[in-house]
């Protein structure tokens, strides 16, 4: 038979093949990678995005709020004291000085006879030594663990809830944030806050499963790291918990004496842990004591009470006010978070909403970050989306777990996988192609409009580009400028600017005319700027430059190049 077969040119049908030996598509692949490589992944994107960060120190100067910060923990460091201004605790303060204190820098002793005089001290610290470069740098490295701790706990979330694969994506997301980027380089308390309120919150969940010592005395440790971090934790931390609390009471309906049992049972590791937490907060205030403990902590809760009572200067989508927008953060997440995240992040919260065994775990980044939220909603202080940046955390695990949930469920649908694939490399070249800019970040969806029509301050102008200035004015050959700086610094001497003199509110002065968009649009020191548009040239993203020749018979302040 079989040569019958030969003999008229015909083979028998191959056997199928099994199941085990058809290939694996590449999603599943890519699944199996990162669930073996997972802690690899996490660490090769924490280390680039430590190199992202770092390349940024030389690039910009130093914005409006980080000669204040350095200015309290110089103090702190050097005098034992904290009188600057307690509005801010201490914990990143101290991160911010300690660079410049190892280096030989020293507080300068500026007059405390008003609150912008802690700017001037900064600054002043800053220029000390004429080593400004070196001495920002070492500024601004201090935050960089509070980077990486941030990322460990984006990390140990993913590996305890999902698996090491949802992990690692997690942490890849969260690195390639440009907001989160953007302020883990800058010697400012935001990152701090983002990684002891993740962490603190973790540490709490653990806790109330296993409510162990040992879990307790991790829970308070956390807790006051956390609240030496930043105030604002006061109230993010709360409104998590309680949307969390809420949602679990909501799906597991557990009955009264369930909870009552459960209640007691973790009484005494929770008083060791609001014990630890108060020891951890008192220490981090020195054990000073006036009346009563740490007294500094008081008078800063009050301070921030006060501040936002009486409101911030505030702009969002052409209009100003005092007492903040309800729909600030939203609007801020929406334009300066990339088109590709959101994408993946609003799968991953309807994929909450399932009751489906694989979903449990979502309501708790989810309950984490829409906590933060919802209290934004009612700060009267909406000056950038820096003050929410702990939503990342959250929603980072929420993206990923879309991504990989995609991958996993689109491996017959060519259409699933493509359109995860699709969205993470618009997610992931839309941060790389960011670069440096992290901080002026704006997504595809503002390409139509002017991101100062929408948001400026610390989401666009904070300072930043006053160097880059400097070299484009130096480049055409200015020898005046008229300008009003948004921060506080010597830019003749110690930047290298040509003589700056007054901008005018009503008309531009002949010659060049640099203008800072905090300054026009939130601020509003002028006016005439809409009435000559377009500038010549935009001077990295924030600042717009024009220059207005002279009327005939007058010579020129500046003949422009040619």
């Amino acid at each position: 038979m079989a040569a019958k077969r030969q003999k008229h040119g015909k083979e028998p049908p191959a056997a199928p093949k099994s199941f085990r030996d058809r290939p694996e598509p590449a999603s599943q692949r890519i699944i199996a990678f990162l669930q073996r490589r997972g802690r690899a992944v996490a660490v090769a994107a924490v280390l680039l995005a430590t190199l992202r960060i770092v390349a940024t120190y030389h690039v910009f100067d130093h914005t409006s709020d980080e000669p204040a910060h350095l200015a309290c923990g110089m103090e702190y460091l050097a005098k034992g004291a904290y009188t600057w201004e307690t509005q801010h605790p201490p914990l990143a303060r101290l991160a911010v000085a300690l660079g410049p204190y190892l280096i030989g820098l020293r507080p300068q002793n500026t007059p405390h006879t008003g609150y912008i005089q802690m700017f001037r001290e900064g600054v002043n610290i800053l220029y000390s030594g004429h080593r400004y470069e070196l001495a920002l740098s070492m500024a601004r490295a201090g935050v960089l663990p509070f980077f990486w701790l941030a990322c460990l706990v984006v990390y140990l979330w993913g590996v305890r809830y999902f698996h090491r694969a949802v992990a690692a994506t997690a942490v890849l997301f969260f690195t390639f944030v440009p907001p989160v980027l953007a302020h883990s380089g800058l010697a400012t308390t935001d990152i701090a806050l983002t990684a002891f309120l993740a962490a603190a919150f973790l540490a709490g969940r653990i806790w109330l499963e296993e409510p162990t010592w040992k879990h307790g005395l991790l829970f308070g440790v956390l807790s006051g790291l956390m609240l030496l971090a930043k105030f604002s934790c006061l109230v993010f931390f709360p409104a998590s918990v309680a949307l969390s609390l809420a949602w679990y009471f909501y799906r597991q309906r557990p009955g009264l004496a369930e909870v009552w049992k459960s209640a007691v049972e973790r009484i005494p590791s929770l008083g060791l842990a609001v014990l630890t937490g108060c020891v951890v907060v008192w220490g981090g205030y020195r054990f000073s004591f006036d009346k009563v403990p740490a007294p500094e902590l008081w008078a800063g809760i009050q301070m921030v009470r006060e501040h936002n009572t009486i409101g911030h200067l505030c702009y969002l989508l052409g209009n100003v006010g005092e007492h903040g927008f309800w729909d600030f953060y939203w609007v801020a997440l929406a334009v300066k978070t990339p088109v590709g995240y959101l994408a993946l992040l609003a799968v991953g919260v309807a994929l909450a909403f399932r009751k489906e065994a694989a979903f449990r775990n979502l309501w708790l980044p989810l309950a984490f970050s829409m906590g933060i939220l919802l209290v934004g909603m009612f700060s009267h202080i909406n000056i950038g989306i820096r003050h929410v940046l702990p939503v990342f955390v959250g929603f980072s695990l929420l993206a990923a777990f879309a991504a990989l949930h995609l991958l996993q469920t689109g491996g017959g649908r060519r259409g699933a996988v493509l359109v995860a694939g699709l969205l993470c490399c618009w997610f992931g070249a839309s941060s790389l192609l960011a670069h440096p800019d992290y901080l002026a970040y704006f997504n595809e969806s503002t390409w139509f409009t002017e991101p100062e029509n929408i948001l400026v301050d610390s989401d666009l102008d904070w300072g930043q580009d006053q160097k880059r200035l400097a070299r484009r004015l130096h480049e055409l050959g200015a020898t005046e400028v008229a300008y009003a700086p948004y921060i506080m610094g010597d830019l003749e001497r110690e930047h290298g600017f040509p003589r700056i003199v007054n901008l005018q509110k009503h008309t531009p002065v002949v010659g060049w005319n640099a203008v800072s968009v905090t300054t026009w649009k939130e601020i509003r020191i002028l006016d005439w700027p809409v009435n000559f548009w377009p500038p010549r040239e935009r001077v990295g993203k924030s600042i717009l430059l024009w220059y207005f020749p002279p009327p005939p018979g007058m010579p020129p302040v500046t003949a422009p190049p040619r």
